[in-house]
């Protein structure tokens, strides 16, 4: 048996070998012997343990650890979850093999040919950002938000004037560490508030004037790619949305531009304190 992958026998078990992955990402195979699809896809599952060995795997044999099965949301078999810091952040039911390895490579950050490490013991929390929900105030109809929340191409430009004010809604709770912001250094932003958690969308004349839960104050070189800003991590502990108010911009142009725009963090309740560590990376790492 692959050294990465683990028989999961009981609750004991579970609990002690989640504590051991730490912040490697797990994925869990829940199956029945007397399951047809879960057989056929066993093999390949077998493979995928061994071609992506940076991965934990754990079998769990539902009709064995049936409370562990209930608990963890399986009611179909074969159902394979996936989990960071003992959180789950991703399932899949059913035995389709191929949708099965398109998502351990997209949250191992296979996705991106670029990928790096952000912050031992956080994550890239662009998987989380609901953008069915996210918003943008004076955005430029040919250039929206939706293009700087990706690496595809594109970038988000201001519309009548330099300010701009994002919203972005996170699928779960969240704690932030730090933000991607890059942007060229005139028409990259400058002057930054950061709001958390406000119950309704913030108007232009009310951002401006609010106490927010942080301000940046950016240079040219907070905007390049690669670098991370840093956050005041405490004051972004149960994060479910989150506004930034972008005042103005590097060179006082009319125009503001951010190519983009990402989070790194954890999960709420993930976060292993002792594990801070700044690196820098590039635009849309385990994106």
């Amino acid at each position: 048996m692959a050294v990465n992958l683990k028989m999961i026998k009981s609750d004991a078990e579970w609990d002690a070998e989640m504590t051991a992955a730490g912040t490697q990402l797990v994925v869990v195979d829940f199956y029945a012997s007397w399951c047809g699809p879960c057989q056929k896809i066993a093999p390949k599952f077998a493979e995928f343990v061994i071609r992506y060995s940076e991965v934990i795997y754990f079998k769990v044999d539902v009709d064995e650890c049936q409370e562990l099965a209930q608990r963890e949301g399986v009611s179909a078999m074969p159902t394979f979850n996936f989990y960071k810091n003992k959180v789950k952040i991703d399932s899949q039911r059913g035995a389709d093999e191929k949708v099965l390895e398109d998502k351990i490579k997209r949250w191992m950050g296979y996705d991106d040919e670029d990928n790096e490490v952000t912050v031992k013991g956080h994550m890239d929390l662009s998987r989380l950002i609901n953008k069915f929900q996210c918003e943008c105030l004076n955005e430029s109809d040919d250039h929206p938000l939706s293009q700087c929340l990706t690496t595809k191409g594109g970038y988000l430009q201001s519309d009548c004037d330099e300010q701009l004010i994002i919203n972005i809604t996170f699928n779960q709770s969240v704690k932030l560490h730090s933000l991607k912001l890059y942007a060229p250094e005139d028409k990259g932003p400058k002057t930054v508030k950061i709001f958390q958690n406000h119950p309704s969308s913030l108007d232009f004349d009310s951002a401006d004037c609010m106490e927010p839960t942080q301000t940046l104050e950016l240079t040219p070189d907070d905007l390049k790619e690669g670098n991370l800003i840093p956050l005041k991590f405490v004051k972004f502990q149960n994060v479910n949305n989150v506004t930034l108010f972008i005042k103005d911009n590097q060179a006082g142009e009319e125009v503001t531009q951010v190519d983009y725009l990402g989070f790194v963090g954890s999960i709420q309740n993930a976060t292993n304190m002792s594990e801070f560590k700044r690196v820098s990376g590039k635009k849309g790492e385990s994106h």
